[in-house]
């Protein structure tokens, strides 16, 4: 059952062929089987998922009306608070801190009946591409456990991969959905900002952030957005709109009359000839289906990767100081009478990592008097200039696509110690943050020199992530009949079951 996809067990589970407890109870078994080598969840809520499971078949039992994803389990990036359960953001400076309530996100899983197993792991505060950065060691990649499964929400995309839960929530500041989604062969969404509520999601880059699903299919993933999506009275930049229909467009997978448009500056130079290959292919293939598929010009992406690393930094720098040891969370060096300015020091020293004290320096430099209209000022004119070219962008084309990631997933250990060149991992992915659109990566094959996935973005206007399940579901269904099966089911076997 555990290798079915979410919309096989939702059909199950509404049949009565399986109850919610034993599907819980497999993913349990199955994460007490291959997490010791994955090292996907940080924390796994084994009483707490049975009691919401046995609770979903009680209601179905008594016959209740219940949504499509009741029952259904799902993995928790340990960004997003979620009441009496550990929520560390991978950091050691919120070790062991459990939240007085839940965010929206969560609210809206529990009253569908989703079931949380627990919270995955995932890059400290969201910061990075590979999850190394996690103050509790990396996750690995279920293709090839020497590898990284991308990041920052990789402990999500490897749960779904490996097997442990058939959804997962992630959150996406750069690409941080996309990546690790094309890193380990699974569908990822970043929905449109502002179309999913951040409240309870710990801030990084608070114009940049946007929680989002993971899926095995494109199906999968337009269910479990439904569920998340809707306008948040306690979010102030949530979109008071109503949510798309991914679902339907999912359903649909009709790309005949659609244009494409191939975004010049995310191709080429510097990736990967495997990455390069499959997204040609990709190509044919949705023409092939009745697309048009046409070039499309973005002359600012190509300082796109300069202005996130000024934004993002700059807003963390700010969001990240009510880590002051003063109300909750690590607090060190308070010893022997010591003022509250060094035990905040102590404390920030020993609660946060390198990567999150390189960004912190950063962003407050940027900000900094005589810096700021240099550095941060520049950077959002740049921003404003991508907006402007997506515009003119989608004036041509219904969607647009470029590879998801430059190259397939590279060693633990290979680039932890080169920041550049793990940025540079994000060039794809990063625009669609900033312009504060909708994007997807759904997997495109394997790459001919590693046979390791690679993934295909798919991109959309804002408030038409509808756009994104129609062409995606396309493609997936021209994949599958090209490979006689959907790319997740050829993944190498962990120890536990073979795939």
């Amino acid at each position: 059952m555990i290798f079915k996809t979410a919309a096989e067990m939702a059909t199950s589970l509404a049949n009565k062929e399986v109850s919610s407890v034993e599907l819980t109870q497999s993913h349990l078994d199955r994460i007490t089987a291959v997490d010791g080598d994955v090292k996907a969840f940080l924390h796994v809520d084994k009483e707490g998922a049975l009691a919401q499971a046995a609770a979903v078949d009680a209601n179905r039992a008594a016959g209740k009306s219940l949504s499509p994803l009741a029952g259904i389990p799902l993995a928790l990036k340990d960004v997003l608070a979620q009441k009496g359960v550990p929520t560390t953001a991978g950091s050691k400076i919120l070790q062991g801190w459990k939240p007085p309530y839940d965010s929206t996100v969560v609210s809206k899983l529990k009253d569908a009946g989703v079931v949380i197993l627990g919270k995955t792991n995932m890059d400290e505060f969201a910061m990075g591409s590979s999850t190394e950065n996690s103050g509790y060691g990396p996750t690995f990649n279920p293709w090839d456990l020497t590898r990284t499964p991308g990041g920052s929400s990789g402990g999500s995309a490897a749960a779904v991969s490996a097997f442990e839960a058939p959804l997962a929530i992630g959150s996406d500041t750069g690409g941080s959905i996309r990546q690790p989604a094309a890193l380990t062969g699974i569908v990822g969404v970043r929905p449109t900002y502002g179309a999913v509520s951040r409240f309870g999601l710990i801030a990084y880059s608070s114009s940049l952030d946007q929680a989002g699903p993971f899926g095995r299919t494109v199906l999968d993933t337009a269910m479990l957005h439904e569920i998340i999506a809707g306008h948040d009275v306690k979010d102030a930049t949530s979109i008071n709109a109503s949510v798309p229909s991914v679902v339907a467009a999912a359903k649909s997978g009709d790309v005949k009359g659609m244009k494409i448009g191939v975004i010049k500056q995310l191709q080429g130079e510097g990736y990967q000839k495997g990455v390069q290959t499959r997204f040609t292919e990709s190509l044919d293939l949705l023409a092939s289906l009745g697309a048009e598929i046409v070039e499309v010009d973005c002359p600012s992406f190509e300082f796109a990767l300069a202005a996130y690393y000024l934004i993002a930094p700059s807003e963390c720098s700010s969001n990240l100081a009510r880590f002051d040891a003063m109300r909750y969370g690590l607090r060190t060096g308070d010893e022997g009478g010591a003022s509250a300015e060094a035990v905040m020091a102590a404390t920030r020293d020993a609660g946060f990592g390198r990567e999150v004290k390189r960004r912190i320096i950063l962003g407050t430099y940027a900000l900094s008097s005589g810096y700021y209209d240099a550095y941060y000022g520049s950077a959002q004119k740049i921003r404003t200039l991508i907006i402007e070219d997506y515009k003119k962008a989608f004036a041509a084309a219904d969607v647009l696509v470029s590879p998801t990631a430059p190259t397939t997933a590279y060693k633990i250990g290979e680039k932890v110690d080169d920041p550049m060149a793990m940025y540079l991992g994000d060039v794809a992915t990063i625009p669609v943050n900033l312009a504060g659109i909708c994007g997807m990566s759904l997997p495109a094959g394997l790459a001919d020199e590693d046979n390791l996935p690679v993934g295909f973005q798919i991109m959309a206007p804002a408030m038409q992530d509808q756009r994104l399940y129609q062409a995606g579901a396309a493609l997936e269904a021209a994949l599958s009949s090209k490979w006689g099966g959907t790319l997740i089911t050829k993944a190498p076997a962990l120890k536990g079951g073979a795939n």
